[in-house]
């Protein structure tokens, strides 16, 4: 697809990708892509981006953070662009790859500043990006405008430079969601994410059910399948099953240490470890703390 389609022949487009998305939810034909690997497996672990974004996190902050995702073999490590060098640093020979936000946290920058954020991060070493789309267009259906700037980014940072368009689900309807789903596919995006962690209600099963219903139906003309990354509100085993049972295969969250930590534990409950009397389990650390807030 190519910057010369009017918003008008956009929207037609969509229309026909929401019709096909809608029957399908309707008819509760369930995404391909739900399934949950092994609770406790390294598949499992590998589904987590480990996430800070605090604006007041503190340098020494990421060294534990890669720390940690060294131990637990999670998928990457998220962060800000200027701390993408000294993750890259601390994880090298993990296998751990590090993500970098883009637009981050409003998605209203325009492409000067996304493209000169990319250019920082893939000079960094960063494998992954996760862009935040300009949501106030894609509200006003600012289809082409949009287009132009997700295909301009990803020509910036080709493949193998995996590419996540965050939606921000919490401020669309549904037709907005497969509106965004639909111009990532068109540009080439790997994943489709639902939200910040910033800006209203994280990640729900309905959401990222209706994404990766619209993964399927965008990749049955034989285009790649895009994958869905579930972020915000994330912060329990029981959480991220849910997530991946939905249809989710990539989770963005700051409570990856705790959940692969619930996950080893049903694993030796699982094989017959017993809780002795008496025996006290460490309680989960309160939501104030780094590891345990969405972001």
């Amino acid at each position: 697809m190519t910057t010369r389609y009017t918003n008008d022949e956009w929207d037609s487009i969509i229309l026909e990708t929401e019709g096909e998305v809608l029957y399908r939810v309707a008819s509760k034909q369930h995404a391909s892509a739900a399934q949950c690997p092994p609770i406790g497996s390294e598949a499992f672990t590998k589904t987590i981006d480990h996430t800070l974004l605090k604006l007041e996190a503190k340098q020494s902050q990421f060294d534990d953070l890669c720390a940690e995702a060294r131990v637990d073999r999670f998928a990457t490590v998220c962060v800000r662009a200027q701390y993408v060098q000294q993750c890259v640093a601390d994880l090298k020979g993990s296998g751990v790859r590090v993500a970098c936000v883009i637009g981050f946290h409003e998605g209203t920058y325009d492409l000067y500043h996304k493209s000169q954020e990319t250019k920082q991060a893939l000079a960094a070493g960063a494998a992954e990006l996760d862009i935040v789309i300009n949501y106030p267009q894609l509200q006003k259906k600012s289809y082409a405008s949009i287009y132009t700037e997700l295909a301009a980014l990803r020509s910036q940072a080709p493949h193998p430079t995996t590419l996540k368009l965050i939606l921000e689900t919490s401020q669309l309807d549904a037709s907005q969601i497969i509106a965004g789903c639909a111009l990532a596919a068109a540009a080439n995006f790997d994943f489709v994410k639902t939200s910040t962690g910033f800006n209203g209600a994280g990640a729900t099963e309905e959401n990222v059910r209706l994404m990766a219903t619209c993964c399927d139906v965008l990749a049955a003309g034989g285009r790649a399948r895009m994958q869905v990354k579930a972020s915000g509100g994330i912060r329990t085993l029981g959480d991220a099953v849910r997530m991946l049972e939905a249809g989710a295969s990539r989770l963005g969250t700051s409570a990856g240490v705790w959940i692969a930590k619930e996950a080893k534990e049903r694993v030796a409950e699982g094989n017959g470890r017993v809780v002795e009397a008496g025996e006290v389990r460490e309680e989960r650390p309160g939501l104030s703390t780094r590891l345990f807030t969405d972001y």
